[in-house]
């Protein structure tokens, strides 16, 4: 792995924790559920990205599909946590 390549993994993953810890902030503090919401999505998104970064370090298959799994669980509960906040139920 080339040096440039390793530094560029090294800041991308540095910003995404420095990100995730700004959006568990907001999770933490948001003054609205809504707010809650969208930083669960942040999480969940920069949590795919930092496998899919490290997808790239690693040479492997495997945390691109863990990645896709990361996105498709996290738009289904999306999904779930505005239908309950906009009708209070989830099933009809």
């Amino acid at each position: 792995m080339s040096p440039f390549l390793f530094g560029a993994i090294v800041f991308a993953l540095a910003c995404y924790v420095l990100a995730m810890s700004l959006a568990l902030l907001r999770l933490y503090r948001g003054p609205s559920a809504q707010d809650r919401v969208l930083a669960m999505d942040l999480i969940y998104t920069i949590g795919m990205l930092v496998l899919m970064v490290l997808a790239i370090r690693y040479r492997s298959a495997m945390y691109f599909e863990a990645a896709l799994l990361i996105a498709v669980f996290g738009f289904v509960s999306s999904a779930a946590m505005a239908k309950f906040l906009l009708r209070g139920e989830v099933i009809e």
